[in-house]
């Protein structure tokens, strides 16, 4: 009983084996890849071309006699010199990895144009010139093989139709002549099936070089990664932005409206007074959003056009790429109190020195870790008194922000209040600690205020 099921097994194993074999074996001759691969290698050949002319109209040259050697030397040196220049060019090697790219199917990033030092720039090209010559080798070579044996193939198999008038009139390959067209029909398919598994192979030979000679450089490589988490570094600005600026709206506009359906009935004026307040807070939020999706856009249309930079100031250029949209600093402190008194938190605001007289990116993430700040209050304890203290003292800004802990209200888990602060004033250079003191909530934070050292 044990034996058929064994037997049934072998049977459908090797049956799976030998599909797999076939599928193999004909891959090469149907697939897509070959042929993109094979019009690749030929575009070689094409490149080859007018070397392979010029070549042998010098060797023409100097086979006749009396001919002026010394001009054709000449001339020679010029025309090697004008042929070997071309590999050697960048644009050449950002014609090829687009090329290499769109046919033989190789993942390989554009230039970056990074500036590199005399022994990198050289051995790119060095690695591109290679390429490039490797390119035109097998250029050659399928040329060849579309010129004499595909040739050959397609005429055996279509001398059985009898279309071949006289071309194979004297023909004999071993023991083969004209009159066996079955045989030579045979041969032609295995002829047309050489060829293909020719160009498969050597495309195939292609894809593993291409990326090995037209990858990048350790510059480029290192650019790229600077690129990249510069770009990391925008969007998580733009997301504190966002969760800054949005999230504190939200919660000011929820606890207004919570306040407004208490007491819609017997308070108008204090309702009259919330709805107002999700107004402005709205509007502001609406203008915080609308400058965040400019930021976005404008970052889309720079990754179209291939301006991949490293980010050093990315949040000075990002208010002045947007056409120079408003954005909120320590002047606008004021209306952020008012905002936040509306929903029932007193906040005693005491500030020291001049806050107009910071650089303005200063300015501007104080402004955000106050909001956010203030945002956690709200949250965390609900409408309870805070107090305020701002200092521009010499060379520091300091920020406190206290209030006391409600006991009787849980502290919610989750949220990025606290994180995002922390990345704010270590992008900025300055230190932070947030904490329990005593029965209040404490967050001090000390940020630089010169502008060589915020910048």
């Amino acid at each position: 009983m044990t034996v058929l099921p064994l037997f049934a097994w072998g049977v459908e194993g090797c049956r799976r084996m030998a599909g797999v074999r076939f599928g193999a074996v004909v891959r090469p001759l149907v697939s897509g890849a070959t042929y993109r691969q094979g019009v690749h290698l030929l575009l070689g050949g094409v490149l080859l071309l007018p070397y392979v002319l010029v070549a042998v109209l010098f060797v023409r040259m100097f086979t006749v006699p009396d001919a002026p050697y010394g001009l054709l030397l000449l001339v020679l040196a010029l025309a090697v010199v004008i042929g070997v220049v071309p590999p050697f060019l960048r644009g050449t090697r950002a014609l090829e990895i687009a090329a290499a790219r769109a046919l033989l199917g190789v993942a390989l990033p554009d230039p970056t144009g990074t500036a590199e030092s005399g022994r990198e720039a050289w051995e790119t090209r060095l690695r591109a010139a290679l390429w490039f010559a490797v390119h035109l080798v097998a250029g050659g070579v399928v040329a060849l093989l579309i010129l004499i044996p595909l040739v050959m193939g397609v005429t055996f198999v279509v001398q059985w139709f009898g279309i071949t008038g006289g071309a194979l009139d004297g023909l004999r390959i071993g023991p083969l002549d004209e009159h066996d067209t079955g045989w030579l029909s045979l041969l032609g398919v295995a002829t047309l099936a050489g060829v293909l598994y020719a160009v498969a192979g050597l495309g195939a030979l292609a894809a593993v070089m291409a990326p090995v000679l037209l990858g990048p450089s350790p510059a480029e490589r290192i650019a790229a990664l600077e690129a990249r988490a510069a770009r990391l570094a925008e969007r998580n600005r733009l997301a504190r932005e966002l969760h800054d600026s949005i999230g504190h709206a939200l919660t000011v506009t929820m606890l207004q409206a919570s306040a407004t359906l208490h007491l819609l009935d017997t308070d108008l004026e204090f309702a009259r007074g919330a709805l107002q307040a999700i107004e402005e807070t709205g509007r502001a939020a609406t203008e915080d959003l609308d400058r965040v999706l400019g930021m976005l856009r404008e970052d889309e249309r720079a990754d179209e056009l291939g301006l991949r930079r490293a980010a050093q100031g990315a949040d000075e250029r990002a208010g002045a790429r947007v056409g120079g949209a408003p954005r909120h600093g320590l002047g606008d402190l004021d209306r952020l109190v008012a905002h936040s008194r509306g929903t029932g938190v007193e906040v005693d605001t005491e500030i020291e020195g001049s806050v107009d007289d910071l650089p303005a990116l200063v300015s501007r993430e104080g402004y955000r870790i106050i909001q956010e700040s203030l945002t956690n209050v709200l949250r965390h304890a609900g409408p309870v008194p805070v107090a305020l203290r701002v200092a521009v003292t010499g060379p520091t800004l300091t920020i406190e922000v206290s209030n006391p802990v409600a006991a009787s209200r849980p502290r919610r888990e989750g949220g990025r209040g606290l994180e995002g602060i922390r990345e704010r004033v270590t992008l900025l250079g300055g230190t932070m600690t947030a904490g329990p003191d005593g029965a209040h909530w404490r967050v001090s934070v000390r940020l630089p205020a010169l502008e060589g050292e915020a910048s």
